[in-house]
């Protein structure tokens, strides 16, 4: 099945307050767990970056998870960073965590390079998946972590249908009808680990690690 984007940004407040109010409870917990499990080392203060932060839950996991952590939430969505702000105002984690609205394209390098870069969905989201990865080369310099879950395209549309019935049955028609087009929008591994070989970032892997999800995962060397 051929590729089908999907718009970069969600932008309309009524779908971005959808996916904000959805069930992401074990998604997001697992994906928190993950990452630690991933980097045990990663404890003190690390310095984190979390692209596509939509509105805020995973960031507010990060600190909570790792109570030295300093975590900057970048997202496009000038919506989403709002809902974030919402979600970790008066919070204990809220001191730890920087909003900052902005694309891939136009987000500017820390004074450091980052200990680990996070992501969670938004691949899926590019019209060109490179942008991400030229993002990290960016941000990141040699032993920086990387973290990247997102999901990954069916071989049919039929077997997207299937995908949104069987894990979305429940949901708001307006996030099965987003499930489902993120499905068709997204990257296959094979796409992915040629976009990896391109950008020169030998030190990550990509894997199928669900019927609806891939991981790249792995510290970036120079």
């Amino acid at each position: 099945m051929e590729r089908i984007p999907e718009p970069e940004l969600m932008e309309g407040p009524e779908q971005a307050r959808a996916y904000a109010e959805a069930d992401f409870e074990e998604v997001n917990a697992g994906f928190v767990a993950g990452f630690q499990e991933q980097f045990p080392w990663l404890g003190g203060s690390p310095f984190l970056l979390d692209l596509g932060c939509g509105p805020g839950d995973i960031p507010r996991r990060l600190a909570r998870a790792i109570p030295g952590a300093l975590v900057q939430a970048v997202d496009g969505a000038a919506v989403m960073i709002e809902l974030a702000r919402e979600a970790i105002s008066g919070t204990e984690e809220e001191p730890r965590i920087t909003l900052v609205q902005s694309t891939l394209q136009e987000l500017e390098p820390p004074p450091m390079p980052f200990h680990a870069v996070v992501s969670n969905s938004l691949l899926h989201h590019l019209h060109d998946g490179a942008d991400l990865w030229r993002t990290l080369t960016r941000v990141g310099a040699e032993g920086t972590a990387v973290y990247i879950m997102d999901l990954r395209r069916p071989d049919t549309p039929d077997a997207a249908t299937g995908i949104v019935d069987q894990y979305a049955a429940a949901e708001p028609e307006q996030l099965r009808t987003d499930f489902y087009n993120s499905l068709l929008a997204a990257f296959t591994p094979e796409e992915v680990a040629d976009q990896l070989r391109v950008a020169g970032l030998r030190g990550l892997a990509v894997e199928a690690v669900s019927d609806r999800h891939l991981l790249v995962a792995g510290t970036m060397e120079s």
